[in-house]
Parts: C-alpha cells; sequence; structure tokens
C-alpha cells in the first residue's frame, strides 16, 4: 500500500489533571506504517482503536489473502460481493478518478507490483512488462453494484492510496461514538483530529520539509476536526544512475511523477478524499489542480524540490 508523506505531530500534553484532562495513548504497526492515536480518554478505549485499524486493514488490503481487495484481484473479472465499507471506498476512489482525469487510479496494482522500492538492489521495471502492464490500468474498469465489484479487462486494485485516509476515518468515527471529544490520529502522516485539547488549545501538526531531515517542519499547521494528509517523493524511493525513482506513479506511463513538484499537502474535513486528493494533485501538478480542490472546498499547500512553496486558496 502507497505510504504517504510523514508528518511530525507535536501534542503539548499535560502531566497532571483529572482523568478526562490526561491524555492516553496507543501505537502499533499496521498498514505498513506506525500508527499512534493520543486521546483524551480511558485506556481501554485508546486501545481499542488498534482493533479497530486491524479490522478494516483485513478486508482493505492488497496483500492480506481473503481480504475484499485480494479476493477481487483474484477472481479473474468474476463479480465479488464485498463489505459495505469496500464498496463505498471504491465509490470514492472511481469519483476521485473521475474527477481528476485519471490523475489518480485504484487499478495502478499492475504497474506498482513491477516496483520494489525496498529492495537491496533496486531495479527499473522491464519496458515492455511496464507498457503491458499499464494497458490494465483504467479506473473506468471498476464496475460497482451495489455490493458486488467486478474489476474488468484484467484490472487489479491498490487502495494504497487512499485506504489509510479511509481507516482513520474510521478510527475517528468509533471515538466519536464513545463520546471522546478530544484526540488526534496519525496513520503514518495521515493526521485526523477531534476537537481540541481539553484547554482549548488546537492541535499542532507540522508538515516536513522535503529538503530537510525527518524533525524540520515547512509549515506548522494548527488543526480543529481537522485531516492532513500528504504526499512525497522521498518516503519511498530509490537512486540509479543519479536519478531518483519515487513510488508516486503517473497512471498514464506506470513511470514515477516528475514534475518538480516534492510534496502536496491536503488539508479538509475527511482523511479519505484528503488522502486520494493529494495523490492525484501531485501527478496532476499545481495549475490543473486547482479546479479539482475548489470542487471539493479543501486546501493545500505544494512544495517544491528547488525550496518553493505555494498554497492555494
Amino acid at each position: 500500500m502507497k505510504r504517504k508523506l510523514l508528518l511530525i505531530l507535536c501534542c503539548l500534553l499535560p502531566l497532571f489533571g483529572c482523568a478526562s484532562e490526561i491524555a492516553r495513548s496507543a501505537a502499533g504497526f499496521a498498514c505498513d506504517t506506525v500508527v499512534t492515536v493520543t486521546a483524551y480518554a480511558p485506556q481501554e478505549i485508546v486501545d481499542g482503536t488498534l482493533q479497530v485499524i486491524a479490522d478494516y486493514e483485513s478486508v482493505l488490503s492488497r496483500t492480506v489473502e481473503g481480504s475484499d481487495v485480494w479476493k477481487l484481484n483474484h477472481a479473474e473479472g468474476a463479480p465479488v460481493e464485498v463489505h459495505p465499507e469496500t464498496a463505498a471506498l471504491l465509490r470514492l476512489a472511481v469519483e476521485i478518478g473521475e474527477k481528476s482525469e485519471g490523475a489518480f487510479d485504484a487499478t495502478i496494482a499492475p504497474a506498482s507490483a513491477l516496483w520494489d522500492f525496498s529492495a537491496d538492489h533496486p531495479e527499473l521495471p522491464d519496458p515492455d512488462a511496464l507498457r503491458a502492464a499499464i494497458t490494465r490500468v483504467d479506473y473506468r474498469n471498476i464496475v460497482i453494484d451495489g455490493n458486488t465489484v467486478t474489476l474488468q479487462n484484467g484490472a487489479e486494485i491498490d487502495l494504497g492510496g487512499i485506504a489509510k485516509g479511509f481507516i482513520a476515518d474510521r478510527v475517528a468515527e468509533y471515538l466519536r461514538g464513545q463520546g471522546v471529544k478530544s484526540a488526534c490520529i496519525n496513520m503514518g502522516g495521515n493526521v485526523v483530529t477531534i476537537g481540541t485539547k481539553p484547554n482549548g488549545g488546537l492541535w499542532t501538526v507540522g508538515v516536513r520539509d522535503p529538503n530537510g531531515t525527518p524533525e524540520q517542519s515547512e509549515e506548522v499547521l494548527e488543526l480543529k476536526d481537522a485531516a492532513v494528509v500528504t504526499s512525497g517523493n522521498y518516503e519511498r524511493f530509490f537512486l540509479k544512475d543519479g536519478v531518483r525513482y519515487h513510488h508516486i506513479l503517473d497512471p498514464k506511463t506506470g513511470m514515477p511523477v516528475s514534475n518538480g513538484l516534492a510534496s502536496v499537502t491536503i488539508i479538509g474535513a475527511r482523511s479519505d478524499l484528503c488522502d486520494a486528493l493529494s495523490t492525484a494533485c501531485f501527478v496532476c501538478g499545481e495549475k490543473k489542480s486547482r479546479a479539482l480542490l475548489d470542487q471539493y472546498g479543501v486546501r493545500a499547500i505544494f512544495l517544491y524540490s528547488d525550496g518553493t512553496r505555494t498554497a492555494y486558496p
């Protein structure tokens, strides 16, 4: 599953106070990333978020045998009945595919499977294999009828560009259902905040400087009831012959996007939407992204490899 840029979460936590004023945390590894949930709530409620994440990962992961995504990718074009949440997520993925003119494409799996960014000695994909894979990449090959999904023309899906955002929203939904009014969820850079801290202070989230160390922030955002997701070209990459090859692929070519951008951060109300839009906007580039951002009423920060930045709107 596609990784997003690591955001630096700065939560000033009180050391003393009554039970409702003490921040408690739970941490784990899920969806191929480190997950941290901090909430002003009893520990058992905070710990419960890790089970929520595990449950959704077992349904949405491409690599977990028996998941909805695994079943679809192994159905050889036959219809598959999936969980309602999976169908809803796929509808959103197709919607963003349509509105971004394919810049976000959940059927990128045939192409992304040819890249191994964690190999000891990574190599470029075979050009012929990549060209063949691209013929199977087209979000329009996802056909949804109620909770039944059919992948046509050899399509395979990879929800790495949207699933973490979707799961983060579900964790927030779980916490609100437990009466939690103050929390911060960080799924490897997909951040969702609930309310403010008990003292009224806003949650602060730092957007990493693409040209600095992971601890260095380009900008610090103050948030209440908001989601922040960043896609960047430096979290998963390798260098070969002086060229950086990163994991954000252009669905039209199967090659890493090369448009001068280092990262795109989206700020909005929904993490699933921000997740998909951060990828779509990185692929589209800043100018073409503006109409897409306007449609969804979200904000964006574009950071470039040369150190420049712009924000929209």
